[in-house]
C-alpha cells in the first residue's frame, strides 16, 4: 500500500520567481509564446568547453560578491514585509547548489574571500544578513526535490501551530562545477531538451532560478492542499526500471486529489528513461489529465525547480492559460502530453511533481477557488 499523502493544507499568501525572462508573470507569458531561454553556451563559462544549453541571468563565471546575490536581492524586494526569521515567522531556505560555485572558484584561485559564501551554512548567513532575517532559518538540500521538501515542512509547521506564516526561499544558479558535473554524465550535451518526446537521445538544459512563497494558515484563493514524498533509495542516480517509485508517489497524491479534475506539471527534464517512466505513471494515475513541463525552455533549476514552477503555475492560472511542453515534439511517450497551451477553466486543481537523483520523488496538490 502506498504511504498516504501529507494533507496539511496551507494557503499561499504570496509567491513569485526570477528566471532569465524576469518575474513569474513575464516568464509565464514567454512560455505561452513558446519562447526558449536556453542558449548554447560554453559548459565551463570563460574556461570554454563544449557548447551546452544553459538559461542564464548573467555570465556564469563566479564573482565577488557572488554572482547570484543581485538577483536574489531583486526577488527579495517582492517579499511582503514581516519579521522573517522570528519564532512565529520562520524562513526555510532550499537549494541544491548554495555556494558551491564560490567553493569551486576558491579551489582554482585560492582567494579566501570566496569562502565567506562557499558552503550552505555560510551562504545562509550571507542571505540572513543581506535580507535582514532573524535567526530562525531552516536549511534544506536534497537534490531536485528540495523545494518540495521545504514547502511540505512549512505546511507541517503551520499545521502544528508552530508558526503563523512561513517564508520558503529557494535559489539555484548554474556554476562551472555544476554544469561540468552534469556534462560528465553526458545528459548535458549539445542537444536541447525535448521533454517527454520519444527520441533516440535524451538531453537536459540547466538554468538559473530563484523563487519564494509565503505560506499561511489563513484562507487564500490558492492552497497547497497535500504533499506526497517517496524515496526509492535504489541507485546513486537512477530509478527502479519498472517505475515503482514514480507509482508510489503518484498513487498517494492521486488519492489526496480525490475526484478533482486536474492537470499535471511534471518534472520533464528531457532524459529518456525518466521521461517515459514519469509520463506513463501519470497517464495511469490521472487518466485524461494533460501533462506539461517547462524545463525545455527554462532548463533545470535543480533544487529550486519545485518553487520556481509553482510560481509559474500560479501566474498561468491567474491568466487562464497553461503553457504547453516547450521543446517537446511528437511522438510523445503518452497521448496526454500537452505540446500546446490549454485553458485552465475546466480544471479545479493541479498536480506539481519533481524527481531527483537516487529515486527521490515529490508531488503536491495545488487547489484554487
Amino acid at each position: 500500500m502506498p504511504a498516504p499523502a501529507d494533507q496539511f493544507s496551507a494557503g499561499i499568501a504570496a509567491c513569485d520567481c526570477l528566471t532569465p525572462f524576469g518575474d513569474a508573470t513575464a516568464t509565464a507569458a514567454a512560455l505561452l509564446a513558446g519562447r526558449r531561454a536556453l542558449e548554447l553556451s560554453p559548459v565551463l563559462g570563460r574556461d570554454g568547453g563544449d557548447l551546452v544549453p544553459l538559461a542564464l541571468t548573467g555570465p556564469m563565471d563566479e564573482t565577488l560578491p557572488p554572482r547570484w546575490l543581485p538577483g536574489v536581492r531583486r526577488l527579495a524586494a517582492s517579499i511582503p514585509a514581516d519579521a522573517w526569521g522570528s519564532v512565529r515567522t520562520p524562513v526555510i531556505v532550499t537549494s541544491s547548489n548554495f555556494g558551491v560555485g564560490s567553493l569551486y572558484t576558491f579551489t582554482r584561485d585560492r582567494d579566501t574571500r570566496h569562502l565567506a559564501h562557499g558552503t550552505p551554512f555560510a551562504t545562509g548567513e550571507l542571505l540572513r544578513t543581506e535580507l535582514g532575517w532573524g535567526e530562525h532559518v531552516h536549511v534544506f538540500s536534497h537534490a531536485c526535490v528540495t523545494a518540495h521538501l521545504g514547502l511540505a515542512h512549512a505546511a507541517r509547521l503551520l499545521h502544528a501551530g508552530l508558526a503563523d506564516r512561513v517564508l520558503v526561499f529557494s535559489f539555484d544558479f548554474v556554476s562551472q562545477f555544476v554544469a561540468g558535473g552534469f556534462h560528465s554524465l553526458k545528459i548535458l550535451n549539445g542537444g536541447f531538451p525535448a521533454p517527454y518526446s520519444r527520441g533516440e537521445t535524451g538531453s537536459i538544459g540547466l538554468g538559473d532560478g530563484a523563487a519564494f512563497a509565503v505560506l499561511t494558515r489563513d484562507a487564500t484563493p490558492f492552497r497547497l492542499a497535500a504533499h506526497a514524498l517517496h524515496n526509492e533509495m535504489f541507485h546513486f542516480t537512477g530509478n527502479q526500471p519498472d517505475g515503482a517509485g514514480f507509482a508510489v508517489c503518484a498513487a498517494a497524491i492521486a488519492s489526496a486529489a480525490g475526484g478533482r479534475r486536474v492537470w499535471v506539471k511534471g518534472h520533464g527534464t528531457g532524459t529518456l528513461e525518466t521521461g517515459r517512466l514519469e509520463s506513463e505513471v501519470i497517464a495511469r494515475q490521472f487518466p485524461g489529465a494533460p501533462l506539461t513541463g517547462w524545463k525545455g525552455s527554462l532548463g533545470h533549476t535543480l533544487g529550486s525547480c519545485g518553487l520556481v514552477e509553482l510560481a509559474l503555475a500560479l501566474a498561468a492560472l491567474r491568466g487562464g492559460r497553461i503553457p504547453g511542453t516547450v521543446g517537446g515534439t511528437a511522438p510523445s511517450f503518452t497521448g496526454t502530453v500537452a505540446l500546446e497551451p490549454f485553458a485552465s477553466a475546466e480544471y479545479d486543481g493541479a498536480i506539481l511533481t519533481a524527481n531527483a537523483f537516487g529515486g527521490a520523488h515529490a508531488a503536491m496538490l495545488l487547489t484554487h477557488d
